[in-house]
């Protein structure tokens, strides 16, 4: 991000525009939509400007800024349409301190206008910095078209309205009574009795609320999926954006977290096989601590919450402490990187089961029916296994797997990051020291990759020969 989106305050302050021509009144047919006050330098104006003049919407000055000027204001436009002279005055403005906007030039501008949705007090801003305009304009024209016309009149009233909600704690109580009034009272009301029917309605609803028990804490145990944020589910992203508290693991993605609330406490409590952890005693606590203190809290699990997520542990906890709580249940990182490499964990004539295992648990590398894996025609979706690669490999061939069977190793499936290595049982732990994959992998026994979906480049496979 290049360019930090903020709201500027413009009520009783300068704006200063150079430019008489087209470029002039595009950006002040949108300034004048501010309350701020608007002076124009224009040797030649267009009609419409000396209009706004003389409708005292803005000053006109018919000549060019010159640098004995004075210049005061918060923002500063260059709309010449002439290189040279926009150049000149973005001089002067820089010269005294203002923040310029030279338009159709990002390099020489200081800021840039976004594309904006207006339904104010409401108002979407729209930026690409510069990369795609058109885009912009889109993605304007389908929030035009999602946002109610209605919406500009229910936040007027409602922002007028704020004073008699301070009566509500802050926080949780507050944001209910708000949701309550922009999701359902204040359209309906609107509806049926228009605008004069809001204040009525809102003096109403707070009185409902103002009456209502103190809320009780609720836990939800979300799956995260893989890591692509596409990947997660609708009822997820609902809870993201509802949650006071978000209890997260290592392995959810940052793209994900982004989600949130962002005035939603962010506690990051992530294991790390065989390195630094958060107990999972503490991890129970927490959730405990906040639920019972009335908060919405997202336990959010990468993959999904319940394959090899401990979450019956924190079921238990909260069943001990009679808290309420609901499973979100996600895309696990098994079904995403044999998605990843073109296939899938069963397959007719094939197998017609599929295990998941994992490579270690709490008392050090997992042992498994290995005898079983070890017959032909077997799949297995291996998680946590890059540790533990050389003694998976040791066992299975000590119960009489074929050292050729193929391995497809995932590291961090989904993801931009993602890289896919074909290797054999025989080839696993030399593979995996070879490549160095740091991330996440997921290993796919008994599955190669298809040819479309194999590693990117050539020196990221391991041969055919080397195989056989």
């Amino acid at each position: 991000m290049n360019h930090f989106p903020i709201f500027l305050a413009t009520e009783g302050k300068n704006i200063i525009l150079s430019g008489g021509s087209d470029a002039a009144l595009a950006k002040l047919r949108l300034l004048l939509k501010t309350q701020a006050q608007i002076t124009v330098y224009a040797h030649a104006p267009a009609k419409e400007i000396v209009t706004w003049h003389d409708q005292r919407r803005l000053t006109l000055i018919t000549r060019a800024i010159q640098p004995t000027d004075t210049l005061s204001a918060v923002l500063f436009y260059a709309a010449n349409e002439n290189d040279e002279e926009d150049a000149r005055v973005a001089q002067i403005a820089h010269n005294q301190g203002l923040l310029v906007n030279v338009v159709d030039n990002l390099e020489a501008s200081a800021f840039i206008t976004p594309a904006i949705v207006d339904r104010d007090p409401v108002t979407v801003a729209i930026g690409t910095e510069g990369a795609a305009p058109v885009l912009a304009r889109s993605i304007k024209a389908h929030l035009e078209e999602w946002l109610s016309p209605s919406l500009g009149t229910l936040a007027r009233i409602g922002k007028a309205f704020r004073p008699h909600v301070e009566a509500l704690p802050f926080g949780r109580k507050r944001r209910d009574f708000w949701s309550d009034y922009y999701k359902t009272t204040g359209p309906k009301t609107l509806e049926l009795r228009g605008s004069e029917g809001l204040v009525p309605a809102l003096h109403t609803l707070l009185d409902e609320h103002l009456q209502d028990r103190p809320r009780t804490g609720y836990v939800s145990f979300v799956g995260a999926g893989p890591g692509d944020p596409e990947l997660l589910t609708l009822k997820a992203r609902r809870l993201l954006d509802e949650a006071d508290v978000v209890i997260y693991d290592r392995l959810v993605g940052a793209g994900i977290l982004e989600l949130a609330r962002r005035e939603a406490t962010m506690l990051d409590v992530g294991k790390q096989g065989f390195g630094p952890s958060t107990s999972q005693s503490d991890i129970n606590a927490l959730i405990i601590k906040h639920a019972q203190s009335g908060a919405q809290v997202v336990r959010l699990k990468g993959g999904d919450c319940g394959i090899f997520g401990r979450l019956d542990e924190e079921l238990d906890a909260c069943d001990a402490h009679s808290i309420p709580y609901g499973i979100v249940p996600g895309i696990t990182s098994a079904s995403a990187a044999v998605a990843t490499i073109g296939q899938s964990l069963t397959k007719r004539g094939r197998n017609a089961a599929v295990r998941f295992l994992t490579g270690h648990d709490m008392q050090g590398f997992a042992d498994h029916d290995w005898r079983s894996l070890a017959q032909s025609n077997q799949v297995a979706a291996i998680y946590m296994g890059k540790k533990s690669a050389r003694f998976i490999q040791g066992r299975l061939i000590m119960h009489g797997a074929n050292p050729r069977t193929p391995v497809s190793l995932i590291e961090n499936a989904s993801r931009d990051t993602q890289k896919i290595v074909e290797t054999s049982l025989a080839q696993l732990p030399q593979t995996l020291a070879e490549h160095g994959l740091d991330g996440p992998v997921m290993m796919i026994y008994g599955v190669a990759p298809r040819k479309q979906t194999r590693a990117v480049s050539q020196s990221d496979r391991v041969s055919q020969k080397e195989l056989a």
